[in-house]
């Protein structure tokens, strides 16, 4: 088990926990709450089986994972997330644990678990090796991994380009969210730990928003990131202005009738 004491690897998880409470990341896992049930489909979870969800936010796989009968532990390192997660549950009275934990050092023993999934959220732990080698090694032989993370070209990893010069810079060492769309990075990230890895490039259909100034404001209001981003340039009114004026643009050109597409990698493979 990996366990970091290092003052500023705990720095970097405290930025990282305030970001991701900033804001309402619930209102935008509303908005992406298909891919929940799209990945357990495809994970093909089942009733009795053990699985956990890294950096689960408010339970957009969990939940759906414990309506099929499994026993469904969720972890995010944002203890706010989970609270709205386990209001969410509790008229269901599902099988979930809901626990404070980070994908890079997770609390649980090795091969305890028959699935490990992650929705657009391990993409976000800085260091991709670790968040790699953790969901592996709680994961027991032949069992298996289900992975969704927004692609470098699709919408939300143009988003991202579009927002990086405006941002306050990445911890040292940190990779970029969006590589874990890229199939030949997550089969390095993951090596000789797993087999039968099958990739698929989906996208998300979204009709949420009319116009590009929708989008942004939503996102200006709700998203961790974008609200960092936004802070980060308060005081400079040209800069405000050019990354206001940059997304809305970015969505203009992905909309389409009131319809957006967003595009995303699926991954499922079983543990050696």
């Amino acid at each position: 088990m990996t366990v970091s004491t290092d003052t500023a690897d705990r720095e970097i998880k405290a930025r990282h926990r305030a970001l991701w409470a900033s804001g309402d990341y619930p209102s935008v896992a509303d908005v992406i709450a298909p891919l929940g049930s799209r990945l357990v489909d495809a994970a093909g979870i089942r009733a009795g089986e053990a699985v956990l969800d890294v950096a689960a936010g408010a339970g957009n796989v969990a939940i759906p994972a414990a309506r099929t009968g499994a026993n469904v532990i969720a972890t995010d390192l944002t203890p706010e997330l989970l609270d709205v997660g386990r209001h969410l549950a509790a008229p269901e009275h599902l099988d979930i644990t809901w626990q404070t934990a980070d994908v890079e050092a997770l609390p649980m023993p090795n091969a305890a678990f028959d699935v490990v999934t992650s929705c657009v959220g391990v993409m976000f732990a800085p260091f991709h090796q670790r968040g790699a080698d953790e969901i592996a090694r709680v994961c027991r032989s032949g069992g298996r991994i289900g992975l969704i993370n927004w692609t470098p070209t699709g919408f939300i990893g143009e988003l991202f380009t579009v927002m990086k010069p405006y941002a306050p810079a990445p911890p040292p060492g940190a990779s970029a969210p969006v590589l874990w769309g890229d199939p030949d990075h997550v089969r390095t990230l993951f090596g000789t730990t797993i087999t039968d890895a099958e990739f698929a490039t989906e996208k998300l259909v979204v009709d949420r928003f009319e116009t590009g100034a929708e989008f942004r404001d939503f996102f200006k209001d709700t998203y961790g990131p974008t609200i960092a981003a936004f802070r980060n340039i308060a005081a400079n009114r040209g800069r405000v202005a050019e990354l206001d004026a940059a997304m809305a643009g970015l969505a203009d050109r992905y909309l389409a009738g009131g319809v957006m597409e967003w595009e995303y990698s699926l991954m499922t493979a079983h543990v050696r």
